[in-house]
């Protein structure tokens, strides 16, 4: 007697295992989600996360926009929108942007769910399986599903403690023409970067889009941390600013809003933003109005401004507890970047030691990191880790630090008794160390 169930190569676990689109095999959970349900055990002083701080809100004015919004604007708040976002919004969008330099315009901007929802979009619009995509090394590790997932190949390009190398990214574009597989973006984080926490500096930038320029090479600058600046009077002026026609800016309230919202834009020129749309509109249809416009509404009745401020003043004092105990606890061979402005810190180990195969020991002694290795594609980063200062309180980021330290120790104390670890390897940028930054 025949089945009429669909004929399936897959096991009793996932009977549709062999159903899955090739694409499917690029989706693994990041190395930063793996962890949250560990580092989120109140004995553990997570340094792992980059979650915002948002009980500094002012939840009661928040609360009370939120009620006015419903009782003033219910019908439309609650009702399917644009797909390029509300317009009152993009308006204000604009306005936040000039703070870096951007002379954007509305029609321009696409607003999406968070900045992530908008790198989907562009590599969804311009990425074919197997075109390459050149990151920084590291890179956001998110971004790095989000190009596997749409099956592209990813170069690292070498950075330092003054951000992308300009003449690395020049011969990796060559190489990668001369090999036949020229590259499709350049993604990079350039200020306050996550994961490494370094700026690209001013004097960098020009060339470093003069190099894209001359390569054909579309750069995506995704800029989340670029106004929680915790050193300089003003932001950093974004690439966008000065290669309007070359740069697709992407933007977040995440971290200087709250994350929860969910609202996020892209800044892109005429026509790729026409694509976006059209991208936008088959992924959801349409976003959630009722967050754009409690977003448009804080931004324009709230003094924003004052409580980035307060932001930044809370974050400039947790960035300083973390730097304290690194110096103050830290073996003499662990390096780390001091970061100028977001929520980052990048440590490099001495040789002999993975951040990845320490982790478990790591929670043991009750402190989370993320392991470098979450922010390369190609293996690359075993002996780095990303802290984060933005999340715990001064005094828990002085415990959390003590205490990976000790485990760094003992950890030293092994390779120095029984030999280098042949899992830990010494490729990948290196982190300045204290008197180099």
């Amino acid at each position: 007697m025949q089945s009429d169930e669909p004929s399936r190569s897959g096991s009793r676990v996932d009977p549709w295992r062999g159903s899955y689109a090739a694409r499917a095999a690029g989706m693994v959970a990041s190395e930063v989600r793996a962890l949250f349900a560990v580092a989120a055990r109140p004995e553990i002083v997570s340094l792992a996360g980059g979650m915002p701080n948002v009980a500094a809100l002012p939840m009661d004015a928040v609360g009370a926009l939120m009620a006015e919004l419903v009782a003033e604007r219910g019908p439309v708040a609650l009702q399917y929108g644009s797909a390029q976002g509300d317009p009152g919004l993009r308006e204000t969008i604009c306005r936040v942007m000039a703070a870096e330099g951007i002379d954007g315009h509305p029609d321009d901007v696409v607003v999406t769910v968070g900045s992530q929802q908008a790198l989907d979009l562009v590599t969804r619009v311009f990425v074919d399986p197997g075109d390459t995509v050149v990151t920084e090394a590291p890179t956001y590790v998110t971004a790095i599903g989000v190009f596997a997932a749409y099956q592209a190949n990813i170069v690292h390009v070498a950075m330092d403690e003054a951000g992308v190398v300009p003449e690395a990214l020049a011969e990796t574009f060559a190489r990668l023409a001369r090999e036949g597989r020229p590259a499709k973006l350049f993604y990079t984080v350039p200020t306050f970067q996550n994961p490494a926490g370094v700026t690209l500096s001013e004097e960098r930038r020009p060339r470093v889009l003069e190099v894209c320029r001359r390569a054909g090479v579309l750069v995506v600058e995704d800029n989340p941390y670029g106004l929680l600046h915790l050193d300089a009077e003003k932001p950093m002026r974004a690439l966008r600013a000065d290669a309007p026609a070359d740069v697709i800016y992407l933007g977040s309230f995440s971290k200087t809003l709250a994350p929860g919202l969910r609202v996020g834009w892209a800044l892109a020129p005429a026509a790729v933003r026409e694509k976006l749309v059209l991208a936008a509109e088959s992924a959801m249809l349409s976003h959630a109005v009722f967050n754009q416009l409690a977003v448009d509404r804080y931004l324009r009745t709230q003094p924003w401004r004052t409580q980035l401020e307060d932001f930044r003043e809370m974050y400039r004092e947790r960035r300083g507890a973390m730097l304290d105990a690194l110096e103050k606890y830290m073996p003499p061979a662990v390096s780390w970047t001091r970061p100028g402005g977001g929520f980052f810190v990048w440590v490099t180990l001495p040789e002999g030691l993975d951040s990845k195969a320490m982790l478990p020991r790591a929670i043991q002694s009750r402190v989370a990191y993320v392991p470098g290795t979450g922010f390369y594609a190609d293996g690359g980063g075993r002996r780095a880790m990303r802290l984060s200062y933005c999340y715990p309180p001064p005094e828990r980021i002085n415990d959390g630090v003590r205490r990976l330290a000790d485990v760094i120790g003992a950890e030293l104390r092994l390779r120095d008794t029984f030999g280098t670890s042949a899992r830990a390897d010494s490729t990948g940028p290196q982190a300045p160390g204290p008197d180099q930054a």
